[in-house]
């Protein structure tokens, strides 16, 4: 047997390692030479990654052949998404003021040239009669203080007169009782009215109500100051003086345009009053209770062609 021992091959030494090194990195790289444009968009280079040797073990170099390829994957999808987008901006970029700067170009003709021919378009006649059509213009009027008297004046003749003409004068039996003194001598004049919870007086009307008033007045012309009366609710007219005009009528008493004292003066407002005076000027004076829904005395003089109709006193 030989005396000489064969020895396995030793693995390089760290200066061989990095001598291998740096002739590979002097190895020349092919480039590719790109347009201009697309070389100012292309990305600055990555700091290179240093080669891990493959003898260095088993852990380090699954890494290093991990992480390479997929760091120029991304750098060409880069590149191809860049040229994408960038090239036909561009060329549409460049291109799209030349042709618009072309003249006569078809669809682009300049609107002296426009002809209604070619357009199809159509003529339209308008009548002679559009020209005569009416303007007119939003306007308004103003009524004066005597116009709008005038108009009051205007409807409570027309209310008179359509009470006279549903009732009408009317003759019959009645009494002129003497004129007394003006005044308030209504004796229930400090009880509750019905808004205020208060009852029916003596009179079977409602405290302090035109209707109650005006019925006292005419038991007290008839010299009946205390019970038992002589008017009330049930002989004289119902509780609403709406009605008055009419159950006038139907008892047969008198009714008329003309007041004398002591008349019931009416009204289609739903209120009556007391005549206390008549005067040669053609006015009236009025005593009543509930003038203005305040259930208070009042006193008035009006022209006695504003009160729609007078209810002569029963006999």
């Amino acid at each position: 047997m030989s005396g000489d021992v064969t020895r396995g091959e030793l693995p390089p030494t760290r200066a061989a390692r990095r001598a291998a090194d740096k002739a590979a990195s002097r190895r020349p790289r092919r480039s590719v030479k790109l347009p201009s444009v697309l070389r100012r968009l292309r990305p600055a280079a990555a700091p290179a990654t240093p080669a891990v040797p493959a003898a260095v073990g088993p852990v380090t170099a699954p890494v290093a052949a991990a992480t390479t390829p997929i760091v120029g994957s991304s750098r060409r999808h880069a590149r191809v998404v860049a040229t994408v987008l960038v090239v036909p901006a561009i060329v549409g970029t460049v291109a799209l003021p030349a042709y618009a700067s072309v003249h006569g170009a078809a669809g682009f003709g300049t609107s002296h040239e426009f002809s209604l021919t070619q357009a199809e378009a159509q003529n339209v006649d308008v009548s002679a009669l559009a020209g005569g059509a009416l303007r007119s213009n939003d306007a308004y009027a103003v009524q004066t203080k005597a116009e709008i008297d005038a108009e009051a004046a205007r409807v409570a003749a027309a209310e008179r007169s359509a009470a006279l003409g549903s009732v009408g004068n009317r003759a019959g039996a009645y009494s002129t009782p003497t004129q007394q003194a003006e005044g308030d001598d209504y004796p229930w004049w400090d009880q509750a009215s019905d808004n205020q919870g208060g009852g029916l007086s003596p009179l079977r009307y409602y405290y302090r109500e035109c209707v109650d008033f005006v019925a006292w007045r005419l038991n007290r012309d008839a010299g009946v100051t205390s019970g038992p009366w002589k008017w009330d609710w049930s002989n004289l007219a119902s509780g609403s003086a709406h009605r008055w005009a009419a159950e006038w009528a139907d008892r047969g008493r008198q009714t008329s345009d003309v007041p004398i004292v002591g008349a019931v003066a009416w009204f289609t407002g739903n209120h009556v009053a007391y005549v206390q005076a008549v005067h040669d000027d053609g006015t009236v004076t009025l005593e009543e209770y509930n003038w203005g829904n305040d259930h208070a005395y009042h006193t008035r003089t009006i022209p006695a062609s504003s009160v729609n109709l007078f209810l002569y006193p029963p006999a």
